[in-house]
């Protein structure tokens, strides 16, 4: 008898003791399944780079694309990218390739005007005025329109038998983002209002992000960033100034308090200058660049547009936890609302 109940006691054990080494596996491996890095790109995914010409008829404007392609062949989701004062298409290129690789098809928009010919051929002791008559709002109009003209454009391409575009987009999740300038342009094209009236809001955009945000000179960011109805990421750094534009860390930081709430999301980089956000420095920088910012932009941009434009929760469950604290450094600040 008393055997009998030992062996009855033991075999109680042993499977409570299976059951708990059970359920451990079966949570390790759920949790593998559902890992998530937005810094992971998948072997052999280089994206393929298309130079491109958009040709506006009636605004008699050519605009200069670069477009990153992802390897896979079914409708992608379309990120766009407006460069800064001075820039082109073709900087930013860390982003580009990052995202594609991801399965985007990026487009970065070159802006006349704006762009790289502002101070190409000028003396040198010219540039910094020549690019301070470059922030117009001649300028600024000719940056917004640039961003429809391009999706209106990407409309035709994608319906175009035998155009490399054809048939790869997923013309119903598109992002815009932008640095510095593009910044402005980004915020004017997914949500910002101007005065109590203007809008120059494109609904075709779902989801932005702000390298750089600003605040608008005159009025109340209340009023400006206050109907934002899509997804909106900022990012700038403590010491984000631009010289030509006069524009300090405190207008940068007015944009996010001013955001209603849901989807909503701002980054500080500790240290971060106004170039922390390109592929090189910039005149006047001060600080060594920190390699760790890259890591920082390219995983929260990431994780960001694969929550809104993929609907990916994985995803948006790194973004929302402990994901952000992985890759930010101790000073770094990061919120969300």
């Amino acid at each position: 008898m008393r055997t009998e109940t030992f062996n009855t006691q033991l075999n109680h054990r042993l499977i409570n003791t299976l059951v708990v080494i059970l359920l451990l596996l079966s949570r390790w491996t759920f949790s593998i399944d559902l890992g998530y890095d937005p810094l992971v790109v998948p072997k052999g995914s280089e994206p393929d780079m298309l130079d491109l010409t958009v040709k506006d008829k009636g605004r008699e404007r050519e605009i200069p694309l670069r477009v990153y392609l992802p390897t896979v062949r079914t409708p992608a989701p379309v990120v766009l990218f407006s460069h800064g004062l001075g820039g082109s298409c073709k900087g930013n290129a860390f982003l580009g390739k990052h995202w594609a690789a991801r399965g985007y098809v990026a487009v970065f928009l070159q802006h006349p005007g704006s762009d790289t010919s502002v101070w190409k051929d000028k003396p040198l002791r010219e540039r910094m005025e020549a690019m301070r008559q470059a922030v117009s709002a001649r300028n600024f109009m000719l940056r917004v329109e640039d961003v429809s003209a391009v999706l209106d454009q990407l409309e035709q391409w994608q319906k175009t038998d035998g155009h490399a575009l054809a048939g790869r987009m997923n013309l119903n999740r598109i992002g815009m983002s932008g640095h510095s300038f593009g910044a402005v342009t980004t915020q004017a094209v997914s949500g910002q209002t101007f005065g109590r009236l203007i809008s120059f809001t494109d609904t075709r955009i779902k989801a932005a992000i702000a390298f750089s945000p600003s605040s608008p000179h005159r009025g109340n960011p209340g009023q400006a960033f206050g109907n934002v109805k899509i997804p909106w990421m900022l990012m700038t750094g403590t010491k984000d100034i631009a010289i030509v534009a006069d524009i300090d860390i405190k207008s940068r930081l007015a944009a996010f308090p001013a955001l209603p709430a849901g989807g909503k999301y701002e980054l500080v980089l500790y240290g971060a200058q106004h170039s922390a956000f390109t592929d090189r420095s910039l005149p006047g920088d001060t600080e060594k660049r920190n390699p760790n910012h890259h890591r920082v932009i390219l995983a929260l941009s990431t994780a960001f547009w694969d929550t809104w434009l993929r609907e990916d929760g994985r995803a948006k469950a790194w973004l929302h936890g402990d994901g952000p604290s992985s890759v930010l450094e101790k000073k770094d600040r990061w919120q969300r609302k």
